[in-house]
């Protein structure tokens, strides 16, 4: 069955860039799979070693999947290359993007009056700028793949840009200024391209995870101990399939047994 569209994934692969390694790769599983979201799958992430050999396992598990990597970081030019490789890649040739997904790990504890302004802003650069410049690259996609028309104009759903976040979001604890004030940026990023590309036909979603995600069906994630992977990926693809009637703008997603 051919794919139905491209999805994006920023943070796979490594634990340096990704949310959680697990985390991408259960979630490009289950968009990459024919019986649930049948999308052709481009893989981001910093270490290329790494990357290959998560493409490789994915691969053998979704057998006919179209999974391609693409090396890079959050800087803004290696990101704007990374999607225009994507672009050229004959893997995707004449399908459309239909959804991308900024999952990036970004951690910082510093007592405050230990902490320089170099390393405060770093994550506001690296992790707030990469969403931006993620957002934006994929924004224009979007648009050059399905026109500029509103939804009030007729046009369809053009596609869905998702960022994993995390409850530090919402708030942050002792010496943790930069985190909270680089997680709660792109938070605040979600909601304005939200309020500002919905009625474009773009849905924008922001979701914060708590709780360990592990790549695995265990007694740990039967239980509510953690998460499974591959229900944030369903999660994902539930979200992506919406329709304009009803869409989601934020979901807290926590296994059953973490505590509020």
């Amino acid at each position: 069955m051919a794919p139905n569209g491209i999805a994006i994934i920023i943070g796979a692969g490594n634990n340096t860039l990704a949310h959680s390694p697990a985390t991408g790769a259960g979630i490009a599983r289950i968009l990459a799979h024919p019986s649930h979201g049948n999308l052709a799958v481009a893989l981001l992430a910093r270490r290329p070693d790494a990357l290959n050999d998560l493409v490789k396992t994915l691969k053998d598990q979704v057998p006919g999947a179209i999974i391609e990597p693409f090396a890079t970081d959050t800087s803004p030019d290696k990101l704007r290359k990374a999607f225009a490789d994507i672009k050229a890649h004959q893997s995707f040739k004449d399908l459309k993007l239909r959804l991308a997904i900024f999952s990036i790990k970004n951690s910082a504890k510093k007592p405050f009056m230990q902490e320089t302004f170099e390393d405060f802003m770093e994550p506001l650069e690296s992790y707030v700028g990469g969403a931006m410049v993620f957002a934006q690259e994929s924004l224009k996609r979007m648009f050059e793949d399905h026109g500029e028309k509103t939804l009030a104009e007729g046009a369809e759903k053009k596609g869905t840009i998702i960022f994993t976040g995390t409850l530090g979001a919402l708030r942050a604890n002792a010496e943790f200024a930069s985190y909270g004030a680089s997680r709660a940026s792109v938070r605040q990023l979600a909601q304005a391209l939200a309020k500002e590309m919905s009625s474009k036909g773009v849905h924008i979603a922001h979701a914060i995870a708590n709780g360990r995600i592990t790549d695995e069906d265990s007694e740990d994630t039967r239980s509510g101990k953690h998460i499974a992977a591959e229900a944030v990926g369903k999660t994902y693809l539930w979200l992506h399939q919406q329709d304009p009637t009803l869409w989601t703008h934020e979901l807290d997603l926590r296994p059953a047994q973490e505590k509020f």
